[in-house]
């Protein structure tokens, strides 16, 4: 339609084949980065409360990116006026600073294993609203994998609720599945939003104002943050920097530049390569083993989100649908 602009063009079809093989390789980065950020939350958890391991980690990829993304505004005086700060404040606060610290609440009672596997809600959510919002299909085989891969999350919740141990752990584990629910759906709705941000600013600076935005929201917890940086062992401080530099600074620019090439719905569901990623690595490093349970939830994930990539037979009848 002419009245919706250039904005309305959707930038993956026409994209080339070489820019999309570098948006793939991108994910590649993202997953394996984010994969292991499951891992290193879990593991500097005893040392970092949800709220300061945020602002730890924010701060350091706030610096980290700022050294690229600080130079570069300052030649090109690319920055967001009025209502562009709008959606950068709201995946800000939702993605960077919310999102974080309901995982990092999370993890103090589960698994990073099972933690990935109920994040991984996140694709189905991407999927479902970039069909409705950005006009990207909505076909009947996204709805029936979502339906299963929804089956596979409460399969995990179920296997999460009958934690062993004392009378309150599976009331604290059923707390810990709906932290990482909160955040799937903060995450969702960030990608969702951040997208058509993408279309004027770079990955870099889009991610960078994000981290800025968050890390803002984080300051309350600077005191604590302090102390528990004063108590923490040499590994758990290198750990939060490493959460910093590789999982956000590097691991969330890489995913910004992928979805700049690629269909939001489609590229999140690349990200169910993350819980398998991170089971293996949790297993090596933490020797944790999610139940069987959550294997068999994550298998159903996995089986959900096959049937969703069945859409593209149907993507261009759909989308002359949407245009009329």
């Amino acid at each position: 339609m002419p009245s919706t602009g250039p904005a309305s063009s959707p930038a993956p079809p026409t994209t080339p084949a070489p820019l999309k093989a570098l948006g793939i390789t991108a994910m590649v980065v993202t997953v394996v980065l984010w994969a292991s950020a499951f891992v290193g939350i879990r593991a500097i958890g005893p040392h970092f409360s949800p709220g300061p391991l945020t602002l730890g980690r924010l701060a350091v990829a706030a610096v980290v990116l700022g050294l690229l993304v600080v130079p570069q505004l300052m030649k090109s005086r690319l920055l967001p006026h009025g209502r562009e700060w709008l959606p950068i404040l709201a995946y800000g606060v939702m993605w960077f600073g919310g999102y974080n610290v309901a995982l990092n609440a999370a993890e103090h009672v589960l698994d990073a294993g099972t933690s990935a596997l109920l994040i991984n809600v996140n694709p189905i959510l991407v999927a479902v609203m970039a069909g409705i919002f950005l006009k990207e299909g909505f076909p009947r085989w996204l709805l029936i994998g979502s339906t299963v891969a929804f089956a596979g999350v409460a399969v995990i919740a179920l296997g999460s609720g009958q934690g062993s141990g004392g009378g309150n752990r599976p009331t604290a584990d059923m707390a810990g599945v709906a932290l990482c629910l909160l955040a799937a759906v903060l995450a969702a709705v960030s990608v969702i939003i951040q997208k058509p941000v993408l279309r004027k600013f770079p990955a870099a600076q889009a991610t960078w104002f994000g981290i800025l935005v968050g890390a803002l929201c984080c300051l309350p917890f600077s005191g604590q943050l302090l102390a528990e940086l004063q108590a923490a062992p040499p590994e758990a401080t290198w750990g939060l920097a490493y959460l910093g530099v590789f999982p956000t600074a590097i691991a969330f620019t890489t995913w910004a530049y992928a979805l700049s090439l690629i269909d939001a719905g489609k590229l999140a569901a690349t990200t169910y390569l993350v819980p398998g990623t991170t089971v293996l690595i949790s297993w090596f490093l933490l020797a944790e083993i999610p139940t069987v349970w959550g294997l068999v939830g994550g298998l159903i994930c996995l089986v959900g989100v096959a049937l969703t990539r069945r859409r593209t037979r149907n993507k261009h009848v759909t989308a002359a649908a949407v245009q009329r």
